[in-house]
């Protein structure tokens, strides 16, 4: 497949969809190409929730705002992680430095990367193209050397052996990073929002937010978001009495527990309880506690009628002033911000 650096997939073209509900874009930007480089046992999943927000994207807008281009490295199918077989358009020939490149592989990211594509993405970043991880695509591109002095991340199982191969390189918890021309994301629904976010850049949030509902997504691109719940990171700690705690605070949003009344439920002093939510979970208990009550109060704005001010009440804040100023503080807006978003 031979491809010029105006249109990398020419002669084929962008795919736009028909669908029922359209989103017209008036003044469209030249189309943006992305390509996606699948090596063997990559996740499904996140492949597909990168991929799927371009489409919806060129579908409403019923113009070719987004093009792809599916690689592997001989250009034969990938098996994905799965077990389940994806074709592709071509092999590392095809891969055009006018393409932002997106690295997709799954629970054996360090060691599936050949040679032969280590040598082409960093001929591909050396000649400036964009380049990207998805899922644990970050253990290839740190195999290729494109992540010194870079924010990048990768899912957070994967986190651990990735720090043992890498000991100089740090990756950050949150579900996507964007530094430079390096993009990558945690997987999963993460994908999704780190294509969102190229989508508001290019034509703005409210069309952004459009193409997240059409996919069922939380239009919630807020930088910084961590991959992993408290609730996840205090299983994973394997201590139960932070795990009471944590079910206490989830039990009890409308009418808050005191810190003490928290700890002597969970059988231990409220210094021990605050020692421990800081090692295991990086922030003391009153925090989380105030978030968990936030996220609930997003969600109730999101997917309710109720006034912000009964929000407040049944997020448990005595006062719509103090919840505006933790709101704004968590999610970039105030209530009143979140209610009239288009």
């Amino acid at each position: 497949m031979q491809m010029d650096k105006t249109h990398p997939m020419t002669p084929r073209q962008a795919h736009v969809p028909a669908g029922a509900f359209t989103y017209p874009i008036d003044t469209p930007l030249p189309t943006r190409w992305f390509g996606f480089l699948l090596l063997r046992e990559f996740t499904l999943l996140a492949f597909s929730s990168a991929l799927d927000p371009l489409r919806v994207a060129n579908q409403l807008a019923q113009r070719p705002l987004y093009g792809w281009v599916v690689l592997s490295e001989d250009g034969r199918p990938v098996p994905s992680s799965s077990a389940v077989e994806m074709g592709v358009h071509g092999g590392l020939e095809a891969l055009d430095d006018a393409l932002e490149l997106f690295v997709c592989s799954g629970n054996r990211g360090t060691e599936v990367a050949s040679a032969p594509v280590l040598a082409a993405i960093r001929r591909h970043a050396r000649f400036g193209g964009q380049v990207g991880g998805i899922c644990t695509g970050a253990m290839t591109l740190a195999r290729a050397g494109l992540l010194d002095d870079k924010r990048f991340t990768l899912h957070w199982e994967n986190q651990p052996g990735f720090r043992e191969a890498f000991p100089d390189l740090t990756p950050s918890l949150t579900r996507f990073e964007a530094d430079g021309a390096v993009r990558t994301c945690s997987g999963g629904s993460a994908a999704t929002e780190m294509m969102l976010s190229i989508i508001t850049e290019d034509y703005g949030e409210a069309f952004a937010v459009a193409v997240a509902d059409m996919c069922l997504n939380d239009p919630n691109q807020r930088p910084g978001r961590e991959q992993r719940s408290s609730i996840a990171r205090a299983i994973d700690s394997r201590n139960p009495k932070l795990l009471r705690v944590l079910r206490a605070m989830y039990a009890n949003i409308e009418e808050p527990l005191s810190l003490e009344e928290l700890a002597e439920d969970a059988g231990v002093s409220r210094r021990q309880m605050e020692r421990q939510f800081t090692q295991s979970l990086g922030e003391p208990p009153a925090a989380i506690y105030r978030n968990i009550r936030l996220d609930r109060a997003h969600s109730l704005l999101a997917e309710t009628d109720m006034t912000v001010m009964d929000v407040a009440t049944a997020s448990g804040f005595n006062s719509v002033s103090v919840m505006s100023r933790h709101f704004k503080r968590r999610f970039g807006m105030t209530p009143f911000g979140k209610r009239n978003r288009p």
